[in-house]
């Protein structure tokens, strides 16, 4: 009777443990994190985000619903921080750090600079968590069409033409938003 025990004992030891291997802390995320930093002169920018697939699903109006606030990523909810004033459109967004929030549309997307620090990105119910009179700097741009697909969703920051982009693309979608010191 010991020996069953200890046998089976020893197997429920293996099989959690190749469960935890498989499908545990060794596997790789669905939506892993990234922190993306631009440095230049005396500018720092840093944004967090947790980055979704597409996994073969329609994203835009479907995982990710038309006109409706997205806490643009997923888990956590995406920050910006900046050490330095910034101009977006014709709006000033003060040094800081801010959770960002987009409203996607076909056509065009708003961009919101949110004051207010969130643990998470939505409640219980997977409604987003901003709060609206947090609000600093709200900017809607125009949705360019990618030719190629973007499979995991990804913010950067696009220095290339000597003008500042914080640039999002996802699918066959990306936005960029002006950003001038």
């Amino acid at each position: 009777m010991k020996r069953l025990i200890f046998i089976l004992l020893i197997l429920a030891i293996a099989v959690f443990g190749y469960s935890y291997v498989k499908d545990g802390a060794l596997s790789k995320p669905l939506s892993p994190k990234k922190t993306v930093v631009f440095e230049v002169e005396d500018l720092e920018l840093e944004v967090f985000y947790n980055r979704p697939s597409k996994r073969n699903r329609e994203v835009f109006g479907a995982l990710v619903p038309f006109n409706e606030i997205w806490r643009t990523g997923a888990n956590e909810a995406t920050t910006f921080e900046t050490n330095k004033d910034l101009t977006i459109g014709d709006q000033t967004l003060k040094a800081g750090k801010y959770t960002l929030w987009t409203i996607p549309t076909d056509n065009t997307w708003t961009v919101i600079f949110n004051s207010k620090m969130y643990p998470w990105g939505v409640d219980e119910t997977m409604n987003p968590m901003r709060e609206a009179k947090y609000d600093v700097v709200t900017f809607t741009t125009e949705v360019k069409k990618i030719d190629t697909t973007v499979e995991q969703f990804t913010i950067a920051f696009d220095n290339s033409t000597d003008n500042l982009f914080l640039t999002m693309a996802w699918d066959s979608t990306k936005i960029e938003v002006p950003l001038k010191k």
